[in-house]
């Protein structure tokens, strides 16, 4: 099965004034993360906010970007739900339209508490698409699933066919390598946290990846491997840094999926507010934002629409 290489975009879904899905910018919007060297994108997930869209957006949405996609870039579906039902029905339809891959968060509600029952839930929606790659996104502070990953890859292993393995959005830097060396790199391990390229790069890991801020800050991001691939340790140190200087940006507006996409706003591509429950930004809050991110010169780094 195939394995990753670069980064992937977890992007932001635009939403009009009224609260209803704008589909219209989405094309525009792929244009940008392919200038930025972005590999594709995985949508419906956190940064998205799938879980506060019906199944026809997101089946919509799904349906967009595939449909916009330039060649070979990616398009991963994220199909968890609180519904299994659900999530079956979206992954078969990512298999109907061409999508490249398919994943799944642990459903925030009921808590999983088990191996077993994550497995269980993986593989019957793995199952609504068999032949697409599936992987768990293990991000255990939206769902509580603080469970141990190499436990269950070794219940997947052999009982899931189509399992390609894990996008890892955790602290645990260990856990995560110890993933990446199952079975001599058996599964592909997509690095979740924009926050620490640099260090998995150095045990050998992050060879791809699934980010937030790589929205509006991908030509850093992405251009931490390429120093790292280039041999320029200094030049991917200082990108590492600077991009952890926009987190602690956003961290001060309530992060990625309200600071950071009011960022896409200040770049030249408005994908509108966010939905409830989401608390939006004030006017000031952006002009605040606005200014922190300027006295860290980050206009004069990142591409603009």
């Amino acid at each position: 099965m195939e394995k990753i290489k670069g980064l992937i975009d977890a992007p932001f879904t635009p939403f009009y004034e009224n609260g209803e899905v704008n589909y219209e910018p989405i094309e525009a919007y792929a244009g940008l993360l392919v200038k930025n060297g972005l590999k594709g994108v995985f949508i419906n997930g956190s940064s998205g906010e799938g879980y506060m869209l019906t199944d026809e957006e997101r089946m919509k949405l799904a349906e967009r970007w595939v449909a916009v996609a330039p060649a070979g870039f990616k398009v991963i579906v994220h199909v968890g739900s609180t519904c299994v039902k659900s999530s079956r029905k979206l992954a078969a339809h990512a298999g109907k339209i061409g999508a490249w891959g398919i994943g799944a968060m642990a459903s925030p509600f009921p808590k999983v508490n088990r191996i077993e029952e994550l497995v269980k839930y993986c593989e019957e929606i793995a199952s609504g698409a068999p032949g697409l790659p599936f992987y768990y996104y293990h991000i255990p502070a939206f769902n509580g699933a603080f469970l141990p990953m190499v436990e269950l890859l070794k219940a997947v292993d052999g009982r899931i066919p189509n399992f390609a393995g894990i996008k890892y959005t955790y602290e645990s830097l260990y856990e995560y390598n110890q993933c990446r060396l199952y079975k001599d790199g058996k599964f592909d391990m997509l690095h979740g946290q924009d926050e620490t390229i640099l260090p998995c790069l150095a045990m050998g890991g992050a060879q791809g990846g699934i980010g937030g801020t790589t929205n509006y800050n991908g030509k850093e991001l992405t251009g931490i491997l390429e120093a790292w691939a280039a041999g320029d340790l200094e030049t991917a140190r200082e990108r590492q840094n600077f991009s952890q200087e926009v987190i602690n940006v956003i961290c001060h507006y309530r992060g990625n999926i309200v600071g950071g996409k009011r960022i896409m706003k200040l770049i030249g591509l408005d994908l509108g507010k966010n939905r409830t429950p989401f608390q939006n930004m004030t006017d000031a809050e952006e002009a605040a934002m606005k200014a922190e991110l300027e006295a860290i010169g980050f206009f004069d780094r990142c591409n603009k629409f």
